[in-house]
C-alpha cells in the first residue's frame, strides 16, 4: 500500500541533505536518504529546508489586531500599554475577539506557526476574552494546536476579583496558571503572589508560565521565587519565566546566582526580542539598555530558552505578521548570537524549544511525530532565518494548508540576469570547505 505522501531531498535542522521523508495516516514513518517507495502524493525538497512547524509559546491573542482601539500608545511604555487596554476591555465583544483572533490564526498559520501558547486577562469579570478564546481553541484545532493561559493583567491581588477569576478560568477549562508579580503593589505581595500561583499549579496539576520581571528595574527579582517555588512543589520542567527582562540590569554578581538556581530548578524562559527592544529602556538617556534578558548566559547554564512573538498590532506594538522568523532575526541581533551555532539555535528558540516549553508530545522530526512540516526556500536554519525564508508549503498531518511563492524579483538592468533571488549563491554552500556546513 502507497504511503499517502513523499517529500523528497529535504535539508533537516539538523544538517543532513538529501532526506526523504515518508507519510501515512497523518504521521512521519521513515525519514532517511533515497527511500525506495512511491507515495500518493510527492513532494520535491531538493535544495529546501524541511522543518517542524513553528511554535510561539507567548502571545496575547485576546489583544491581537486591536491597534488604534480606542487610541495608540503614544508613549510606547509597557505601562501606557496596559493602560490603554484597561480602556479597551470594556468594550470588547465575543464577537470582536474571537474575529480578531481566527484572522491572527489564519496568518499564523500561513506563516507556518502551528502551536501558540496565548496568554487572556482574567481582569475582566465577564471572562469574556476567556469564552472566545475557548470558542476560537476549539475551533481552530484541526490547524493550530492553541494553549490558554489564565492571566491576572492587573495583578492578582491588585485587581479585586483577580484571583477567584482565574480560578473560574482554570474550571472553564484554560490549560496553564499564569501571574505578574512585578505589577502587584509591593515586591512582598508580588512573591506572594508567585507563591499562590504556584501552589494552585501544583494542587490542579498544571502547567504555570508567569511574567516575571518585565522591568528595567534591576531589584526586581520574582523569577527567584518562582525558581524556588517551582523546587519545592516539585514542579520542574512544567515552569516558564516569560520577559526577565529585569535581568539585563541585575548586578552581575547576583545573576551569577541567580542563574544556576533556575537551572537547577528546570524552570525554562521565555524571551520576547521584538516587544522587549521596543518597550524596555524607555527612561533612559544614554547609554540606553537592550532591556532584553541574558539569553547566552542561560543557554550556557543548561537552561531552555524559546521566544515568543508577545504581540501584532495590539496596546503594547503596533508591528508583527506573525512570523516567527521575524523573532528569530530579532533574538540574533539584540542578543550577538551571529556565531553560525547560536544563530541555528535561535532557530531552536521558535521550533524546537517552545515546543518543549509547551509539552507538545507528537511534534518533531522523526518517524511516530504528527506530520506537521514547513518546507522553507533556504538550505538551512542560518540562511532562513537571514531571509525570513518565504514557507513554500505548511503541511497539516501530511496535507498542505498554506503555501507562497518563492521570493524572487524581475531585474531591468542590461546585462545582468533578468531574474534575481535572495538565496545563497551554490558555490557558498557546497563543498567541505564551505563555512556553512557542520563539522
Amino acid at each position: 500500500m502507497k504511503p499517502d505522501l513523499v517529500i523528497r531531498s529535504a535539508n533537516l535542522p539538523t544538517g543532513e541533505e538529501g532526506m526523504d521523508i515518508v507519510v501515512a495516516d497523518g504521521l512521519i514513518q521513515v525519514i532517511g536518504p533515497n527511500i525506495e517507495t512511491e507515495g500518493e502524493e510527492e513532494i520535491d525538497a531538493s535544495g529546501c529546508l524541511v522543518s517542524p512547524p513553528f511554535v510561539d509559546c507567548h502571545f496575547h491573542m485576546d489583544a491581537t489586531l486591536s491597534l488604534g482601539l480606542p487610541r495608540l500608545n503614544r508613549s510606547g511604555t509597557l505601562l501606557e500599554g496596559i493602560a490603554l487596554w484597561g480602556e479597551l476591555k470594556p468594550l470588547l465583544t465575543h464577537e470582536a475577539v474571537i474575529d480578531r483572533a481566527l484572522t491572527y490564526c489564519d496568518m499564523a498559520i500561513a506563516q507556518g506557526i502551528q502551536a501558540i501558547r496565548s496568554h487572556v486577562d482574567i481582569c475582566d469579570d465577564r471572562l469574556l476574552g476567556v469564552e472566545a478564546l475557548l470558542d476560537v481553541k476549539a475551533r481552530i484545532a484541526p490547524w493550530l494546536d492553541l494553549q490558554l493561559v489564565a492571566f491576572p493583567q492587573d495583578g492578582l491581588y491588585r485587581s479585586a476579583n483577580a484571583r477567584a477569576n482565574l480560578v473560574r478560568a482554570l474550571d472553564l477549562g484554560v490549560d496553564v496558571v499564569g501571574g505578574i508579580p512585578h505589577f502587584e503593589r509591593t515586591m512582598a505581595e508580588g512573591a506572594r503572589s508567585v507563591t499562590d500561583l504556584c501552589t494552585l499549579a501544583a494542587d490542579r496539576g498544571l502547567m504555570v508560565d508567569m511574567h516575571c520581571d518585565e522591568s528595567d528595574d534591576p531589584m526586581s527579582r520574582h523569577i527567584e521565587t518562582l525558581a524556588f517555588e517551582c523546587q519545592r512543589l516539585g514542579l520542574q520542567g512544567r515552569v516558564a519565566g516569560s520577559h526577565l527582562t529585569s535581568m539585563h540590569s541585575m548586578d552581575n554578581y547576583y545573576v551569577s546566582k541567580l542563574i544556576p538556581l533556575i537551572a537547577e530548578a528546570g524552570v525554562a524562559a521565555i524571551a520576547n526580542p521584538l516587544i522587549n527592544i521596543c518597550i524596555q529602556g524607555r527612561q533612559d538617556t544614554y547609554p540606553k539598555r537592550r532591556g532584553h534578558t541574558r539569553i547566552e548566559e542561560m543557554k550556557a547554564a543548561g537552561i531552555t530558552v524559546a521566544f515568543g512573538q508577545d504581540c501584532v498590532m495590539d496596546p503594547w506594538y503596533s508591528l508583527g505578521s506573525g512570523d516567527m522568523l521575524d523573532v528569530a532575526h530579532m533574538a540574533v541581533h539584540v542578543a550577538q548570537r551571529t556565531s553560525l551555532d547560536a544563530m541555528r539555535d535561535c532557530f531552536l528558540s521558535v521550533t524546537r524549544f517552545p515546543a518543549e516549553v509547551m509539552g507538545l508530545s507528537s511534534y518533531g522530526l522523526r518517524p511516530g511525530a504528527a506530520a506537521h512540516l514547513v518546507i522553507l526556500d533556504a538550505a538551512d536554519p542560518v540562511e532562513a532565518i537571514r531571509l525570513r525564508a518565504a514557507r513554500l508549503k505548511v503541511l497539516r498531518a501530511g496535507r498542505v494548508v498554506a503555501e507562497s511563492p518563492p521570493r524572487r524579483s524581475r531585474l531591468h538592468i542590461d546585462g545582468r540576469p533578468r531574474e534575481t533571488a535572495f538565496r545563497r549563491p551554490a558555490h557558498a554552500s557546497t563543498g567541505a570547505s564551505s563555512p556553512w556546513k557542520r563539522g
